[in-house]
């Protein structure tokens, strides 16, 4: 029998502890997205409840120890110490929140295929304890149709109704890590409910935490939302990918041809070419589209040619090292290669999809001698083998055979590097400037 449904009463009750800031909040995941996401309810005045299964994650939070660079552990602990934020490892904690956001991954298949294990455990954990008047809310990236295909008949199993009894919206995240100029705050949130009370609940609670809200008209929109801001950044990217590597044989410098057009004032925004793309969104998010395309036999060829473009270039990579050896009577297999920086991304510590990865993995499969340096990194797998960040000074660098830049942290003194380096080829075209003949760059 289904339980009663939402009073007047009810629903104004939900509404001003939303506005209150009485109701609690509880969190699913507490990564990249989830961690940030509750410092910032915490520190707008609600009482936040964040839910990792990684009991480590959940220790550090307790004792105001954070693992994020974009969060400082004073930041954390004052959180923490008001008693505003806790952390748990136990899915029960749901019972006694008004309103849950759910921001776990959405990784691949190893057939590049959406992944939405970590979603359909959630939705199936909060099943559990889903009651009368909870807002559901996911944040995950994912491909349009989710959480109307997916979430909701999982949570509607319960025999509670949305709209009726419960609410449900998604709201894309827009975590930019590493940046410091965007925030939750100065970043607008799109929310798009299952129903009108689902938007307008939801627009209410992130009001607290983003100067902007906008509201549309379905989840799918705001899920085709996010999914579009990254396939956009995928297919520009790889645009210029190409025209780098055409520029180079027609001998016509690229970073020089983008700086000229970034003069002009309408109808273009720079993008830049690179060793690849990586993070959670860019490189999946393609595939997650083009998965769900193919339901509607549609084939998005332009967006998937896009992704393999930016797929490949940790091999063309490689391929310029070997060709850029050779003119020195080099040949790759025994040389020393130290590659600088392997995050995605410079000033973070995210190794997700990194180009830099692949380009380990090549270089080792041609026997070349790896090492690397990355001032946020201290150890990297690749296949059996534990790879350690090995010191770098004026010595370290005189020693190898190439020095190859593939993540422009801001702390690398890229004069320093050039000047005490045998041999440099920049991913990044963050030696532009710089004048030596020892310097190869991508797209020059």
């Amino acid at each position: 029998m289904r339980a009663a449904e939402l009073t007047v009463n009810d629903l104004r009750n939900l509404e001003n502890r939303i506005k209150g800031k009485s109701a609690e909040i509880g969190i699913v995941g507490l990564g990249y997205v989830g961690l940030p996401l509750a410092l910032a309810f915490a520190e707008a005045g609600f009482n936040v409840t964040g839910i990792d299964s990684e009991k480590s994650r959940v220790s550090k939070i307790t004792r105001g120890i954070s693992y994020l660079l974009d969060i400082e552990s004073s930041r954390l602990k004052k959180a923490v110490a008001s008693g505003r934020l806790k952390a748990t490892s136990s899915p029960s904690a749901l019972r006694r929140v008004d309103t849950i956001i759910i921001c776990v991954p959405t990784p691949l298949t190893k057939t590049k295929e959406p992944d939405l294990t970590y979603i359909v455990n959630a939705t199936n954990e909060i099943a559990r304890y889903l009651r009368l008047g909870h807002l559901v809310i996911l944040e995950s990236t994912t491909y349009p149709g989710t959480t109307r295909e997916i979430v909701l008949p999982i949570l509607e199993s319960t025999g509670l109704k949305v709209g009726v009894d419960y609410f449900l919206t998604f709201s894309p995240e827009r975590i930019d890590p590493g940046t410091k100029k965007f925030s939750i705050k100065n970043t607008p949130k799109v929310v798009g409910g299952m129903e009108p009370k689902s938007t307008r609940f939801a627009a209410l609670l992130y009001g607290h935490v983003a100067d902007r809200v906008i509201e549309v008209s379905t989840p799918e929109v705001a899920e085709m939302d996010k999914v579009f801001e990254n396939v956009f950044r995928s297919v520009n990217i790889a645009m210029v990918n190409e025209l780098a590597k055409l520029c180079e044989k027609m001998n016509i410098n690229v970073w020089e041809v983008i700086k000229a057009a970034s003069s002009k004032p309408f109808g273009y925004m720079p993008f830049y070419p690179g060793p690849g793309v990586g993070g959670h969104c860019i490189p999946l998010d393609p595939y997650y589209l083009a998965s769900k395309a193919r339901e509607y036999f549609f084939h998005t060829r332009f967006i998937e040619l896009a992704a393999e473009i930016n797929e490949t270039m940790p091999e063309y990579i490689v391929q310029r090292i070997v060709e850029t050896l050779n003119t020195k009577s080099k040949s790759v297999k025994g040389a020393k290669i130290l590659i600088l920086g392997v995050a995605y991304k410079k000033d973070i510590e995210d190794l997700r999809e990194s180009p830099a990865l692949r380009i380990i993995e090549l270089l080792l499969e041609k026997k070349a001698k790896v090492n690397y340096h990355d001032p946020y990194i201290a150890e990297i797998k690749e296949g059996n083998t534990r790879i350690r960040s090995i010191k770098l000074d004026n010595k370290t660098l005189s020693g190898y055979d190439c020095v190859v830049i593939t993540t422009d942290h801001t702390c690398y003194k890229f004069d320093s590097i050039a000047k005490n380096s045998k041999l440099v080829f920049d991913t990044r075209g963050c030696t532009i400037g710089i004048k030596a003949d020892n310097i190869i760059r991508l797209g020059v």
